[in-house]
């Protein structure tokens, strides 16, 4: 696999194995800093499966999955991280969204965004016991961070809203916020205009588009609605049957006869 660019996840190689079934089978792939990138094919193809890898939720059965931060332009190392647990690959910059959505249904809007933030505390057991001023200074600027990650999101005027009576789409883009809340310099969204009307689907084309060149957060989503991955990737990798057969720019994509096949069959 040539890498070309400034990598910030390197996937070489990975399968991953249930049984008898390959459900990945030897997939290398790259994404570079600052882009947003593209994970289609049928389903079943092995798209949430690479993702499970990639966060660890599963580990491959084979294959290497390596991250760098600052990209291995800046001459960073890359760092692999196949194997580890979820938390500490969420604590080194990377975090996800699910399928289905993932709330606190029973907590505020506010709530859920500052869930995301505990990474950031420093205060320990006693602090929080006794209260100090440290620990509220901690809470106070939690507080206003997770506000300001609303906004950005056009998610504040349901701040004080409990998260189950927000509408469907605003649920969604709650869940990235959430995400965006443990500062991450990778983030993977499994089908996230999944369920949505138009209205919903542009709103949150526009929120991925903000997160990428106002947060600078890198991205990697996957989608079935193919007008949204044709208008915010730069680059597509597509999978059918856990195997990776095209990668390209959106226009190589459209005319790719092997991709039409895999979609619509011989």
């Amino acid at each position: 696999m040539n890498i070309d660019g400034n990598a910030i996840l390197v996937i070489e190689n990975l399968s991953m194995v249930f049984g008898g079934l390959r459900a990945i089978d030897t997939v290398s792939m790259y994404i570079k800093k600052g882009e947003i990138a593209a994970l289609i094919g049928p389903n079943g193809a092995g798209k949430t499966t690479i993702f499970n890898c990639i966060t660890g939720v599963y580990t491959p059965t084979e294959g290497t999955i390596s991250i760098s931060r600052n990209g291995t332009a800046s001459g960073e190392k890359l760092h692999k991280i196949e194997g580890l647990k979820p938390n500490v690959i969420n604590q080194m910059g990377l975090a996800r969204t699910f399928q289905n959505i993932r709330l606190f249904n029973k907590m505020s809007v506010l709530e859920n965004v500052m869930i995301g933030r505990h990474n950031s505390l420093k205060a320990g057991i006693v602090h929080a016991i006794l209260r100090d001023s440290h620990t509220k200074e901690e809470e106070q600027r939690v507080i206003e961070e997770s506000y300001e990650i609303l906004k950005k999101l056009n998610l504040h005027m349901y701040v004080n809203e409990m998260a189950c009576n927000l509408p469907y789409g605003a649920q969604r883009r709650l869940e990235i916020a959430r995400a965006l809340a443990t500062d991450p310099f990778l983030l993977l969204l499994d089908e996230p205009v999944a369920g949505m009307n138009p209205q919903e689907t542009k709103e949150l084309e526009e929120t991925i588009n903000i997160i990428r060149d106002q947060e600078k957060v890198t991205i990697l989503l996957i989608e079935h609605d193919m007008s949204l991955v044709m208008n915010v990737s730069e680059r597509i990798y597509v999978l059918d049957y856990g195997r990776l057969i095209a990668e390209g720019s959106p226009l190589e994509i459209k005319g790719n006869s092997e991709v039409i096949k895999a979609y619509l069959g011989e």
